[in-house]
């Protein structure tokens, strides 16, 4: 059986076992992206937004699936805020404006479907 070999923050995930939430760090006062995956189907990319930073309203043309992996964050969808914390998912409408807020430092997963 072959080992499991950690995947480094400058390395791909591919042929190897992650932990998502180590593959992004926290960076005081700004938001952090790591895209994992971008394909013409959809893409992967993971998030880390110190406590008080977000994403200001924007809409998308594709679903997306937002998955909290650690923290806290109020996610604004069509005006409508949902609390969402770890271990939670939101589904975010194509063409729907949304918004998202760290509450507490929090990661999240983003799967975005092009479809």
């Amino acid at each position: 059986m072959a080992k499991d070999k950690p995947v480094e923050m400058n390395s791909s995930p591919v042929n190897r076992v992650a932990n998502l939430a180590d593959l992004v760090r926290y960076q005081a006062g700004a938001v952090v992206s790591r895209m994992t995956l971008n394909k013409k189907t959809g893409s992967v990319t993971l998030f880390a937004f110190a406590e008080g930073e977000g994403l200001s309203e924007h809409t998308a043309p594709f679903d997306a699936m937002v998955y909290v992996l650690e923290g806290e964050s109020e996610v604004t969808i069509a005006g409508e805020p949902f609390n969402v914390k770890t271990g939670d998912f939101i589904i975010m409408p194509a063409n729907k404006s949304h918004a998202l807020k760290a509450i507490k430092a929090f990661k999240m997963l983003l799967i975005m479907i092009r479809s």
